[in-house]
């Protein structure tokens, strides 16, 4: 069995906005009033003890998604360092603090809904709590609703609400600053309520490990992933430090505390009423963002658990309709509407989701501790804490987060208390004789001796398949390639992906893609049948990706391949794609050689007779090279024909036709490094070139041709003349060229300088 890969779309950009994205959230408008009421303006040192707590999480965090990529997050680390023992604690926990943190978000949005926007519109006003409460109720079904139907438009629309929250936060703290702020009593109620006031404001900070849990969708993980993860911390912490400077320095701590829409409130004073609604407006499209991922990111906690055999799988079925884990997804929703309803206290429903993190974050710092010290073969993280750091982070971040756990209130800790005991009881119930994986805590007590690699070198084949008919041929065309590299110990690669909507999680889908998994795992058993026979190493990769073209240019990346075989079908399109939407990107830019092969639907399809098309292109000796390895394999019933066409009449120097094509083949033979003993010379002279070289071809049982262009051209990928055989051959037809150094788009440019 053949573990699904997820392909690499995200850059650093992509991750650093996805990260931004949860965490300036809701928390920033509704948690000022409850921050200043317990610390006062000494709160401001609350949310930067908490970036800083965040940040220790987040540089163990990098480590554990670069070593182990796989969705899941914190219950996945945890769960795989520690076992299922403390993963039932971890994924219950990360469940009830999402929950907690939607029902936060919704009570924070009815505040600013009724009581904020009622200053504006007449028929919001004067509803109270229970109008507060039932517009939290509203939209808290509104929105499990919109992620049970699976609206596609949500994506998009969490961007434009992040850039507007960045833009408002900004001009909030700009005119604010400017404004003047002036602090009064700094600390007015000691140290430890600024520090039991972290736990508090934890909850704004959760956000961050949506990064690590794209962590196998990220490109160069080993840098993008910290430091993506890091700026995505250190942002809305400084933003988080500038509210509550300004706002505490703009209003009294009596009316702060006892405001339901602090910002608002704040801005009112410098920026009138237009920039109070522009606040209220904001927190209300904030409340409603981060309620939905929250409810989004707890039922792929659910289903993480579930691929676990720790939670019962039930829970996880995808809708036959909607492609979306709805049973999870209305789970949570219940949770928090029950939260809702029974009128849990704001401040409570945060320092609880605070809390449940706060218990997984100390996990996460002791399973890096396990998992280095125990070095599974598995665990090979492309970014590791440095030296210098390792192990004050971990310590340091575990010993942090039990001392906020330990200043938090006696209800919360009971509260989270309770949590903790509820997943250490389902797993004695439920999960331990179901649970896939075990601890390596015993390994990492008395670890054993570390594996070294030889180092050797290797030529890799890296061969995409998706049709069983055409597999034998593909794998036997790529063994020929790899068995003319024995010295180097060559190797296959063979590939298989399976392309998910834009809109569809990754590793989600793969539930309700059961056919597509299977028919992908047949295929890659097929070929470690096919390379026994064949005589040569072979790997497999089962990759799950939005773009086909792009996990397997990921894929040569990775590898450091030296050759890339594919199948074609033998049309051409003349819209979007020309060779088609995978093949394109690849032949287009593969930094190693490229061959592409249709295959004649007879028996013995590439074998047999071989003719290669010898000309002066740029590419021409490595398609001469491919067909020498193709007649090697099969044996010594095939020849190999080097075929040439010349233009009727002597040139200018008085060479006949014969005459230079006898040349050019010398030449040719000399840049391809043939032996005189491989192959056969045949020079023709006609007008038509395209036209005789169709007419030979039918004598053949193989056709290679080389690409005739450099560079990137829309109108074609090897050139007009090679596509066209390729298309009207009626033969096996093989098409080649060398790495590609295609120019570089000012795109391009542009990520690589921001990410170098």
């Amino acid at each position: 069995m053949t573990d699904q890969e997820l392909a690499r779309d995200l850059g650093f950009l992509e991750a650093y906005t996805i990260g931004l994205g949860t965490m300036i959230g809701a928390g920033i408008f509704v948690l000022p009033s409850i921050a200043a009421e317990q610390a006062g303006p000494a709160s401001m040192i609350s949310f930067f003890a908490g970036g800083l707590v965040s940040l220790l999480a987040a540089i163990s965090l990098s480590e554990l998604a670069t070593g182990m990529p796989k969705a899941g997050g914190s219950y996945y680390y945890v769960n795989r360092a520690l076992g299922p023992f403390f993963g039932s604690i971890v994924g219950w926990g990360m469940w009830a603090g999402l929950t907690f943190a939607s029902a936060f978000y919704m009570i924070g949005f009815g505040q600013y809904l009724l009581p904020g926007l009622g200053q504006y519109v007449g028929f919001l006003a004067g509803w109270g709590e229970i109008g507060i409460t039932v517009a939290a109720l509203v939209m808290a079904a509104l929105l499990t609703g919109v992620n049970y139907y699976g609206v596609k438009e949500t994506g998009a629309l969490q961007n434009v609400i992040v850039l507007t929250l960045v833009g408002l936060i900004v001009t909030f703290l700009g005119i604010g600053i400017v404004d003047g702020p002036t602090i009064g009593d700094f600390n007015p109620n000691g140290w430890p309520a600024v520090a039991a006031t972290i736990g508090t404001v934890y909850v704004t900070f959760i956000g961050f490990e949506v990064i690590a849990t794209s962590a196998e969708e990220i490109k160069n993980p080993s840098r993008n992933l910290p430091l993506a993860m890091i700026a995505a911390v250190v942002t809305p912490t400084l933003m988080y430090v500038g509210v509550m400077f300004v706002s505490t320095g703009t209003l009294s701590i009596e009316a702060l505390a006892t405001s339901q829409i602090p910002v608002a409130d704040v801005a009112t004073e410098f920026m009138g009423s237009i920039g109070a609604l522009a606040m209220i407006v904001g927190a209300v499209l904030a409340t409603v963002s981060s309620a939905n991922a929250s409810i989004l990111s707890a039922a792929r906690v659910n289903f993480a658990m579930g691929r676990d055999k720790i939670l019962i799988n039930w829970l996880n079925e995808v809708h036959d309709r909607f492609r979306t884990p709805y049973r999870a997804i209305t789970a949570t929703g219940i949770i928090t509407l029950v939260l809702i309803a029974i009128g849990v206290g704001i401040g409570t429903l945060a320092e609880v989701a605070s809390f449940m993190y706060l218990v997984t974050y100390a996990l996460v710092h002791v399973a890096v501790v396990v998992l280095r010290r125990a070095d599974p073969e598995a665990y090979d993280p492309s970014f590791r804490i440095p030296s210098v750091l390792y192990p004050i982070v971990p310590i340091l971040g575990f010993i942090a987060c039990i001392a906020i756990l330990l200043q938090m209130s006696l209800i919360v800790q009971a509260i989270g208390g309770v949590i903790v005991v509820f997943g250490i009881l389902w797993y004695a119930v439920y999960a331990r004789d179901r649970a896939l994986s075990q601890s390596l805590v015993g390994e990492a007590i008395a670890p054993g001796p570390t594996k070294v690699t030889d180092g050797q070198g290797r030529y890799q084949v890296v061969v995409p398949v998706a049709n069983p008919e055409t597999e034998r041929d593909l794998l036997r065309m790529a063994a020929a390639s790899a068995h003319a590299h024995d010295s180097e110990t060559a190797e296959v690669i063979v590939v298989n992906i399976i392309e998910v909507p834009q809109q569809t999680s990754l590793a989600q889908d793969l539930t309700f893609e059961e056919a597509r998994v299977e028919r992908q795992q047949e295929l890659l058993d097929s070929a470690r049948d096919i390379a026994d026979e064949l005589d040569v190493g072979l790997r497999t990769r089962a990759i799950v990706g939005r773009n086909a073209g792009s996990a397997i240019l990921d894929v040569i990346e990775e590898e450091d391949a030296d050759h890339v075989l594919l199948g074609w079908k033998g049309t051409r399109s003349r819209r979007e794609h020309v060779l088609g939407s995978t093949i394109d990107p690849v032949i287009g830019r593969a930094s190693c050689d490229a061959t592409l092969v249709k295959l004649w639907p007879e028996d013995g399809r590439g074998e047999g007779d071989i003719m290669v098309l010898a000309g002066e292109g740029p590419h021409a000796p490595v398609t001469a090279r491919r067909a020498a390895e193709f007649a090697e394999a099969s044996g010594e019933d095939t020849s190999l024909t080097l075929f040439n066409v010349q233009e009727p009449g002597d040139d200018d120097e008085g060479a006949s036709p014969q005459e230079r094509g006898e040349v050019l083949i010398e030449e040719f033979v000399e840049r391809a490094g043939l032996e005189a003993t491989q192959y056969e010379s045949r020079i023709e002279v006609a007008e038509d070139i395209e036209g005789t070289i169709l007419d030979a071809a039918s004598e053949y049982d193989t056709i290679c041709v080389g690409a005739t262009r450099t560079g990137a051209v829309s109108q074609a990928v090897f050139g007009s003349l090679p596509e066209t055989i390729g298309e009207q051959a009626d033969r096996t037809v093989v098409m080649a060229r060398g790495p590609e150094e295609s120019a570089m788009s000012v795109r391009q440019a542009i990520v690589q300088r921001l990410e170098s």
